[in-house]
């Protein structure tokens, strides 16, 4: 009997939080199809326990690539799994406690792990500490442990052990039983920090992915802490105290972020119009691609923009130099897929004036128009060469769709069934959503005549 070939692979945009809740949707999906499966997911968060490697050691923002890894993991795994989701206190004396316990070797974290895999993170932590003590400078500067995730922990030191970003993701799969079919691409593959900033409407520029997203809340620490600070006369004052920020840097990128909420969002005071990068002095920058990150774009049969953060998830990958090109005029990239978000969030807001679908989509065409230098609105001529479909949610608190306009424009509009979201909005079904991308995909394992169930004329 003749084995149908492999097709080929699916190329997933997205953040950490928000799309790990479809993870075993595109599992499902890429098993069924018999292909493989790449997350591109961007390098500038800066927000969380990342924001205080990046103060110490520089290098990009991890913390999306490992809740994403951390995801992947299968229960195989578990115990693997359980060590490296696992954060530290949030108070930092015993957050500190917690570290020395675990790079000693005595903390009850390690009981469950077979001694090999034990001693191989336990190295790659040790080696983190010893470059954290080399880089102390009490009483102003030490580092702080408090919330920290053990698996930026790891993922940090095996980069400073290894030399390579992406001998250190590769590490982290390796011992994590995550499958060979599926890869964590990084936007940028570099061991240096990229920050964004968000232009909105009313001319406002807010820099940083956190301070868009998230704005962090009143650290717990005392002053002394912060790597820097503005002086009576505006500027920053001269510091005993040495960190990875280049001499000049934006304030507003060097201040602490552990402590931040995800529930809690101020609305900001328009809408965001476009995001770009810079360089630490504020001034715009255009980056490349991730070369590997180009090769499964060009080589996919579809990507899928998934749920979660538009302006700090999905946008930073898509303005890369080569991202734009690669969707848009690769040949065998047939179908390209945003899936809707069932809620408005601080990023698609306000709540007065939210974005529709048209407003995600034309989002998503312009940062891919940049991707190649072309500046400005992106017109609806093009925003088919980057989506082709739309999967969306109908009901209360999820953005309008405007389908007629869409399909004008050849892009055409899938109705999925969810469910009430936790605290607003609306939450995709699994199987519904499942359904809805095979509909579109084409299953290889169904007759053609199951399509109709999903779709919604």
């Amino acid at each position: 009997m003749t084995q149908t070939p492999p097709q080929r692979g699916i190329v997933v945009f997205s953040g950490g939080t928000a799309a790990n809740s479809l993870v075993d949707v595109f599992n499902d999906i890429t098993r069924k199809r018999r292909c493989s499966l790449s997350y591109v997911i961007p390098i500038s968060d800066n927000g969380g326990s990342s924001s205080e490697l990046i103060r110490v050691f520089g290098g990009p923002g991890i913390g999306d690539l490992r809740s994403r890894l951390i995801r992947l993991i299968p229960p195989s795994h578990d115990h693997i799994h359980s060590l490296l989701n696992h954060r530290l206190d949030p108070d930092p004396t015993l957050a500190l406690s917690s570290w020395q316990s675990l790079v000693s070797g005595t903390s009850p974290l390690w009981i469950p792990m077979p001694p090999p895999q034990r001693e191989l993170i336990r190295s790659m932590l040790n080696h983190l500490n010893l470059e954290i003590l080399k880089r102390a400078r009490p009483p102003l500067s030490t580092f702080n442990f408090s919330s920290a995730s053990l698996g930026n922990l790891f993922l940090t030191g095996a980069r400073l052990f290894t030399g390579s970003f992406e001998a250190a993701i590769y590490l982290l799969s390796l011992i994590g039983g995550v499958s060979d079919n599926v890869a964590v691409v990084p936007g940028v593959n570099s061991m240096f920090s990229h920050h964004i900033s968000a232009g909105l409407a009313d001319g406002t520029v807010i820099t940083g992915q956190n301070a868009i997203s998230h704005p962090s809340a009143p650290t717990a620490l005392p002053d002394r802490s912060s790597p820097a600070f503005e002086g009576e006369n505006g500027h920053e004052e001269d510091r005993e105290t040495e960190d990875a920020y280049l001499p000049g840097s934006l304030p507003t990128l060097r201040q602490p972020n552990i402590i931040f909420s995800k529930t809690e969002e101020e609305e900001l005071p328009s809408r965001i119009e476009r995001i770009w990068y810079i360089n630490p002095y504020g001034q715009e920058i255009h980056p490349a691609a991730n070369p590997k990150a180009v090769s499964v774009i060009s080589n996919a049969d579809a990507v899928i923009y998934s749920i979660g953060s538009l302006y700090t998830s999905i946008a930073p990958c898509l303005v890369l130099r080569g991202v734009g090109a690669a969707i848009s005029s690769s040949p065998p990239l047939r179908y390209k897929i945003l899936i809707l978000n069932g809620s408005i969030d601080r990023e698609t807001g306000p709540r007065s004036d939210p974005m529709g679908a048209v407003d995600f989509v034309a989002a998503v065409a312009r940062a891919g128009e940049e991707s190649q230098g072309r500046m400005g609105r992106a017109g609806k001529e093009v925003w088919r060469r980057y989506v082709t479909h739309v999967v969306f949610l109908e009901g209360e608190g999820a953005p309008k769709v405007e389908r007629e306009e869409l399909e004008k424009a050849g892009v055409e509009c899938v109705r999925c069934w969810g469910r009430k979201g936790e605290w607003t909005g609306l939450r995709y079904d699994g199987m519904g959503l499942a359904g809805a991308l095979e509909a579109i995909l084409g299953r290889r394992d169904l007759p053609e005549k199951s399509r109709r169930n999903t779709l919604e004329g």
